[in-house]
């Protein structure tokens, strides 16, 4: 198969964990006979560096016309105080426009070999998994109008939090199908009904979405009761379906619950073009000291290769290497515990390049 992928580095530690990202992909084309046609783009601060623009031209056209995107993560220092149509995020929440990607799949996987990573005590963590299904393209983040108004000391900052029923719908849909191929088939929605009109609607749709899948659970929760029972029960949850800025939060939660954020993978999917990137941020802090956590971006490989060319296989083959990897006992930074030595961002990734290939030779001997 021939796999055309836009790759949008980025800022940060983004281009670091994307090469180790590609060494994986290379391995994988090379081991199950695909082939790679791979073009590299600019977005964020490096977009307004190249253009003055956080999602350049080209590169939009770029991203459209492949088969998927991978992005390493967005965001500079740098930019903090620019016109907000000018900050590095804002090329991300475009891209996420034009690509058409409403849903936003975000899985939270305990691993047992890093079970003492996570803060939580290891009863606790021990069998949380957990898929978090965010709406992309409604709430807070795209809702109009918006704007900061009024003179210093007396100005108001407007936001509007609005979701079409349509919205609500589709999302739900996308939930409730991933539920019917998991083992519980539970599905958990998060609103604030008791406070927002638009979580009265959202509960509302999503109760009439459930009567077309009577063999998924469906059960809901407030906001401020999940994060607080993620905290303390998280193997309890199945399928979290959130609306946009609930299933960002919830999803870094997630994230630290499970050992670390550079472990985590997501797949924005919906459109036309999926879009796949780590759920951490580009860390400039750590940039370039080759310390970063490459298995986010790694992981966000094995969910391009199951939701964008439907290569359950390959996509298996790199989640496989990955937990390998770790029973192998190699840790990045933010998962060393004790005297446990770090290895490099490109070390983690050589390695897990190594191990796609060893699996595959093995299934074919």
């Amino acid at each position: 198969m021939l796999l055309r992928i836009a790759v949008v580095p980025g800022d940060g530690i983004g281009p670091e964990v994307t090469e180790e990202a590609l060494r994986v992909l290379g391995a994988v084309a090379q081991s199950f006979h695909h082939e790679l046609q791979i073009s590299t783009h600019p977005i964020g601060g490096a977009g307004i560096t190249a253009a003055n623009n956080p999602l350049p031209p080209a590169t939009e056209a770029a991203c459209v016309a492949a088969d998927a995107v991978l992005l390493g993560a967005v965001g500079s220092p740098a930019y903090d105080n620019v016109a907000p149509e000018l900050r590095p995020e804002r090329g991300l929440l475009r891209l996420r426009q034009a690509l058409g990607c409403f849903a936003n799949l975000r899985p939270a996987v305990c691993f047992p070999s890093l079970v003492e990573c996570s803060p939580l005590k290891r009863e606790t963590a021990t069998g949380t998994d957990v898929m978090i299904v965010r709406e992309l393209l409604g709430g807070l983040y795209f809702g109009e109008p918006r704007s900061i108004t009024g003179d210093p000391g007396a100005r108001l900052g407007t936001d509007t939090m609005q979701y079409r029923e349509s919205d609500i719908e589709r999302i739900a849909r996308v939930a409730f199908e991933l539920a019917r191929k998991r083992r519980r088939r539970r599905v958990v929605s998060v609103d604030k009904a008791n406070v927002l009109a638009c979580s009265r609607l959202w509960r509302d749709v999503v109760n009439r979405v459930a009567k077309d899948y009577p063999d998924v659970t469906l059960s809901h929760t407030y906001v401020d009761s999940c994060a607080m029972a993620l905290a303390a029960r998280p193997a309890q949850y199945d399928v979290l379906l959130t609306e946009n800025m609930f299933g960002d939060i919830l999803s870094d939660l997630a994230g630290a619950l499970v050992g670390s954020l550079g472990l985590l993978p997501s797949a924005s999917i919906g459109g036309k073009v999926g879009l796949y990137e780590p759920v951490h941020g580009s860390a400039p802090d750590i940039a370039g000291q080759g310390i970063a956590n490459p298995l986010g971006a790694i992981l966000s490989i094995a969910m391009m290769l199951r939701h964008s060319f439907n290569l359950e296989k390959e996509a298996a083959c790199v989640e496989s290497a990955v937990v390998t990897a770790l029973e192998e006992g190699l840790r990045t930074r933010d998962l060393v515990r004790g005297s446990e030595k770090a290895v490099s961002t490109s070390e983690m990734g050589r390695r897990v390049a190594e191990l796609v290939g060893q699996t595959v030779d093995a299934n074919t001997s």
